[in-house]
């Protein structure tokens, strides 16, 4: 059989080459044996809130045992099941004659065309929102918890698309690498498997792919090579290895082949994530998500406890730089303390720094603690806005960190934060860009949908431009400009973009090495080169290859 005929693509995600039997998830639970109605209103409400309950203690439980964005995805997952109205929904329902099953099921499938009609970052939800709803009816069928039943030996997960529930407990010693049809290159799956170092691909085209098949996945091409040759299979495995050893082998600090600098960061969630990454060669935290510390919360966190949560973030990275995002809530990571009221888009509504409008003291208070852990630390974090689009808003954000004593800057996750990035740093620090988003918006194309995931891809020649912009922007002010999104994990990329003048780049810890590893091995004049080269390519698979050969890789 050709080439051809044996390999099927996607899109890449995480790099790495690793082969097994095909393993899919267990058959779904059947939903249609719904049994109605037959102890009153009362008992059945009594039933879905204990099992509702039960789900979100289980899921607690998980992200109590997770860390980094793992944790903060299942976190999200309790706010979901525990929705004031989703359980609205059920409780209509059931007061209607509807059993505690056909209730869940009804406000599930209620709140899937809501969020379907939306669009955006909540279509993210509907295959979270439906798997929330199996594992909850399941619960009051006394039925075993949908999920991934882990394999004997080391295989490969194919799926139509995955739970976050699912993918943050995989085991990686058993599943050696995931490929999705659905999702896109910053699904949940896709962020989660960068985490866990695992070669993953997304948007793939896996049909007919039957369970016990021997393939190769090829997570930096993209390539699922079915039944593969065993001898180029062993050759791709062996080159994937040496790769891995000599990221494994790699010691910071960054800079490339001829010295340039080139800080390698951490992006972390807790005090556990910092933990960790510090015991790495991550040179400090380019990105801390401070949204674990309010998710899954009735009430607003108190200055004394956020304090604390960050103060745990700064120590195992003292004296080193810290990067302190704001909360970064709206849109996929509703706070139910946050006054926030529907939106038919809220990808484009009240998000990051616009909360502060109708919240004021939700900023206010944020940066008291983040002054209160710096000054219980002895540390000096930087502090960055979500979602700027204004140069006026980074001034005015800009105004209430420094009279706080810390060092401010803003992300740049919208096309005008690029466009206007001269003026913005009249009154910022520092920038930092994060691509997924910025991918989003530019190509206006939802950045977790299958049938667009090329267009959100990083590689995209007109979101390098905006990066590109952004950086020259630092370089005339003097002021550094870093890479916090998922592009800074792709060792390839990391050259292009440090050939764009990008002067750090802050990945999930298991990335950092290769990443260090990567930019160690080219210098700044081959990185320039790899970067005009992508900026001239027609889309992101010649981008892929043109950098690819300007590097002599």
């Amino acid at each position: 059989m050709s080439t051809t005929e044996t390999t099927r693509m996607g899109t890449p995600v995480v790099p790495g080459t690793a082969m097994g039997p095909v393993i899919w998830p267990a058959e779904p639970i059947d939903l249609s044996e719904v049994p109605e109605q037959s102890a009153g209103p009362e008992r059945e409400q009594e039933r879905l809130d204990a099992a509702i309950e039960e789900v979100a203690d289980r899921l607690r439980g998980r992200a109590r045992g997770a860390d980094g964005v793992a944790s903060e995805v299942l976190m999200a997952q309790v706010s979901l099941v525990s929705d004031k109205g989703l359980k609205r929904s059920a409780a209509k329902q059931i007061s209607g004659g509807a059993s505690a099953e056909q209730a869940i099921l009804a406000a599930v499938e209620e709140f899937t065309a809501m969020f379907a009609k939306v669009g955006g970052l909540m279509a993210e939800r509907i295959t979270d929102l439906r798997d929330l709803g199996t594992r909850v009816f399941a619960h009051l069928r006394g039925l075993p918890e949908p999920g991934i039943t882990m394999p004997d030996e080391p295989s490969v997960l194919l799926a139509d698309d995955l739970a976050p529930a699912d993918t943050a407990t995989l085991d990686p010693q058993r599943v050696v690498a995931i490929v999705t049809r659905l999702g896109g290159p910053t699904s949940h799956t896709a962020i989660i498997a960068r985490q866990l170092g695992l070669p993953c691909i997304v948007a793939a085209d896996i049909a007919g792919i039957e369970a016990g098949t021997v393939v190769l996945v090829d997570g930096a091409a993209g390539q699922i090579v079915i039944d593969p040759d065993p001898q180029q299979a062993k050759e791709r495995i062996e080159a994937d290895r040496r790769t891995r050893e000599a990221a494994a082998a790699w010691r910071g600090p960054g800079r490339t082949s001829d010295g340039h600098d080139v800080a390698i960061l951490a992006n972390v969630q807790d005090g556990a994530g910092a933990t960790s990454a510090a015991k790495g060669q991550a040179e400090g935290i380019g990105l801390f998500r401070t949204e674990l510390a309010f998710l899954g919360n009735e009430t607003e966190p108190t200055v004394q406890e956020q304090a604390e949560a960050y103060a745990a973030v700064l120590s195992p990275f003292a004296g080193r730089k810290v990067v302190i995002r704001t909360l970064d809530a709206g849109s996929d990571k509703p706070m139910k303390f946050a006054n926030l009221t529907h939106e038919d888009n809220p990808a484009l509504g009240m998000r990051g720094l616009r909360l502060s409008v109708d919240n004021p003291g939700l900023l206010e208070h944020q940066l008291d603690a983040i002054a209160q852990a710096a000054k219980a630390t002895g540390e000096s974090p930087w502090v960055m806005a979500p979602m700027v689009a204004t140069a006026d808003e980074a001034r005015r954000f800009a105004e209430q960190v420094r009279s706080r004593g810390l060092t401010p800057g803003v992300m740049v996750e919208i096309p005008a934060a690029a466009i206007e990035a001269r003026r913005i740093l009249e009154y910022v620090d520092f920038l930092s860009i994060g691509t997924n988003d910025l991918a989003q918006y530019t190509m206006a194309a939802d950045r977790l949908s299958p049938d667009l995931a090329t267009l959100t891809d990083a590689w995209q020649p007109a979101v390098l431009e905006l990066i590109a912009m952004t950086a020259r922007a630092g370089d005339a002010a003097g002021k550094p400009v870093g890479v916090c999104g998922e592009a800074a994990a792709d060792p390839l990329l990391a050259c292009v973009l440090v050939g764009l003048g990008i002067s750090s780049l802050s990945m999930a810890a298991s990335a950092v090495q290769l990443v260090g590893a990567s930019v160690s091995s080219a210098s700044l004049a081959q990185c320039q080169q790899a970067a005009k080269a992508a900026l001239a390519a027609a889309d992101p698979a010649d981008a892929r290859r043109a950098a690819s050969q300007a590097l002599g890789r």
